[in-house]
């Protein structure tokens, strides 16, 4: 299931997260872990017999979990997947500029300011709950990028939310209009992208 937000250079997009249609479990990937949807029934014996992993090893990686008490519906970590979130976040800048060559478009440049910004709304879009480019604690893209001291010309936002990869977001977001133009408007000379718990945020200016 999809949905689509556009709001004048904003563009968003939403995937849910997928099913082990094995067992009927929620698992997915948020680096730098693999994590699991507790079931009734579930204890840290128990789900590492049906992985093949030691439970030992997953009472270290949860170590604020009560084994004693597993909250079904809560997640917990499954094991480290060895890809970091600063790794996913350089991987959609490369894609994008990748695009933006084929479009005979100039790279755009990754600012640690903007990252930062991209990054906040990623975390505070999971933290609240929401999926918007307007945030209830920072207000609209543009305000939060004041808020945050950085100028700009022109200013653009894609967001998405379920997308595992790098490759799977840009996927999702070149073949969607609003999105793409949005990758390969040849004002923006520099990017943040931001990655939090299945969170994607891109943030684009002309600086």
């Amino acid at each position: 299931m999809k949905k689509l937000a556009s709001l004048l250079l904003f563009c968003g997009l939403f995937l849910f997260s997928f099913s082990d249609p094995a067992h009927g479990i929620t698992m997915y990937k948020e680096p730098p872990f693999e994590y699991y949807k507790v079931s009734k029934g579930d204890s840290f014996w128990f789900i590492a017999k049906r992985y093949g992993l030691d439970y030992k090893e997953l009472m270290r990686l949860n170590p604020t979990v009560d084994p004693l008490n597993m909250q079904v519906g809560s997640s917990i970590r499954l094991k480290e997947t060895g890809k970091s979130v600063a790794s996913f976040e350089e991987e959609v800048v490369r894609l994008v500029n990748i695009e933006r060559q084929k479009n005979g478009l100039g790279a755009v440049v990754h600012r640690a300011d903007v990252k930062n910004v991209a990054e906040k709304k990623a975390m505070d879009m999971i933290n609240s709950n929401y999926f918007s480019h307007t945030s209830p604690n920072y207000g609209s893209p543009f305000d939060m990028l004041k808020t945050f001291g950085i100028s700009y010309r022109a200013a653009g936002e894609n967001i998405a939310k379920g997308q595992k990869s790098p490759q799977e977001v840009m996927n999702s977001w070149m073949n969607s209009s609003g999105h793409r133009a949005n990758i390969l408007n040849g004002q923006y000379n520099a990017i943040g992208v931001g990655y939090y718990n299945g969170a994607w945020v891109q943030m684009f200016i002309q600086s």
